[in-house]
């Protein structure tokens, strides 16, 4: 059986269903938001199938890439020129058949070497038992030649290994790779469903938490309020600035101090737009309910400034600079020129 995994219980019993008939497929991936728990329950199923005592269960467990430590490590390996990742590519194997394939590098992405290092792993036979189990997490941001490359792979795999992928939306992927895998999708969590899930982890703000989680526990469980506060107040001020609320002058300290940043990523500042859009729009419909309580005056003042097409427009250049992040955009030319044409939109004086 399948334990210690919150929500999805749709996917939980395909999984355990597989496992108890010894029907499973080699290939299965797992679809869904970032944050719902794909890679804890791919662990979860390896540590059952791998019939896992105790140091076991801690060696797998110990490759949960939001450890503190494996934080650090990936962290180091994006200051590492792209010729010392290519030599030592990326993966963890605290357990020699429970082996994980993450997205490495400053624009994170699966590597070709990396998959290269995959088809040599798989193989090897099992340290014990029948089987391994290989994780690749985020292939949906393999680059070409690796998602080509690891065709060959899924189309003839050993015997005795089963990979696991995950992906945010599967039509990211070759068609070639989608149909060579059993898709389980999973869904976001009901709110209350996180904010009990968050209470028994003795975690601060839960009733927080779980709203900024969106649906998903593990974004919850490992969000950093300090820091979130820091980006929401930069992203607050751009949707002032871009909605004439403000002028263009009171964005320039913030776009600076972000630029000057090295370790805040462009993506970390989306996601954060994303849920106040998100909430400004709700705003404008006279929505209660809205992920930031605390900045209802200001989104509601900014709804009131702005139309319909400004609402739509905003989104699709925040999907925009999102679908633009693995070719390494400038992440203040890319919020200035967001602040510039949203403010066309507006007329002056409104």
């Amino acid at each position: 059986m399948i334990r210690n995994f919150y929500g999805n219980p749709e996917a939980v019993e395909t999984l355990t269903e597989m496992l108890a008939t010894d029907r499973i497929p080699q290939t299965i991936l797992l679809s869904g938001p970032a944050g719902v728990g794909k890679a804890t329950l791919v662990r979860r199923f390896a540590e059952v199938i791998l019939d896992a005592n105790e140091a076991d269960l801690a060696k797998i467990e110990n490759d949960d890439l939001f450890l503190p430590h494996n934080v650090e490590l990936t962290s180091e390996r994006e200051k590492l020129p792209s010729d010392k990742r290519a030599d030592d590519p990326f993966f963890l194997a605290s357990h020699p058949d429970f082996l994980t394939f993450a997205p490495d590098g400053p624009l994170r992405q699966v590597s070709i070497q990396q998959i290269r290092l995959l088809k040599d792993h798989a193989r090897m036979n099992p340290s014990k038992g029948k089987r391994r189990v290989f994780l690749i997490d985020q292939i949906d941001r393999a680059n070409e030649q690796a998602a080509n490359s690891l065709l060959k792979v899924l189309e003839e795999p050993p015997d005795h290994l089963i990979i696991f992928m995950t992906a945010e939306n599967p039509y990211d992927l070759l068609p070639t790779i989608r149909s060579r895998s059993v898709n389980i999708r999973m869904h976001r969590l009901p709110e209350a469903d996180i904010a009990s899930f968050l209470s028994t982890r003795g975690l601060d703000s839960p009733d927080r938490r779980a709203r900024l989680g969106n649906g998903c526990p593990g974004a919850a469980a490992s969000i950093d309020l300090e820091q979130f506060d820091k980006r929401r107040a930069a992203m607050l001020n751009l949707l002032e600035v871009s909605s004439r609320r403000a002028p263009f002058g009171a964005w320039l300290k913030t776009v600076d101090a972000i630029t000057a940043s090295k370790s805040e990523k462009l993506e970390y500042y989306l996601e954060v737009l994303f849920l106040l859009l998100e909430d400004v729009l709700l705003v404008a419909h006279g929505m209660d309910h809205i992920r930031n309580p605390d900045l209802a005056r200001q989104l509601k003042a900014i709804a009131d400034a702005v139309s319909l097409k400004w609402m739509r427009r905003a989104v699709e250049l925040t999907d925009e600079m999102n679908r633009l992040l693995r070719r390494n955009i400038q992440k203040g030319i890319a919020l200035d020129a967001f602040a510039i044409e949203l403010r066309e939109l507006v007329p002056v004086g409104a």
